[in-house]
């Protein structure tokens, strides 16, 4: 439990400097170039998942295609 309140109490410790800290032109300066690069993170990995899934499912159309030829196959 000690944990856990020094957790908060440093949580809230930084949250109060960065507001501070917000409020200079520097401040607003990084967390603006902070936001940024955050975006184009999620950005990256968002593009990066839906390349995955594209390709998972062209991988599983083909197998459904595959799968579909076999039963045609065995079926004549």
């Amino acid at each position: 439990m000690k944990n856990f309140i020094w957790f908060v109490v440093g949580v809230t410790t930084g949250l109060l400097i960065a507001r501070e800290a917000g409020k200079t032109r520097q401040g607003k300066q990084f967390f603006a170039d902070l936001d940024t690069k955050a975006r184009e993170f999620g950005e990256a990995i968002s593009d990066g998942y839906r390349k995955r899934e594209a390709e998972l499912r062209d991988a599983i159309g083909d197998v459904t295609s595959g799968a579909e030829d076999a039963v045609d196959t065995l079926t004549k």
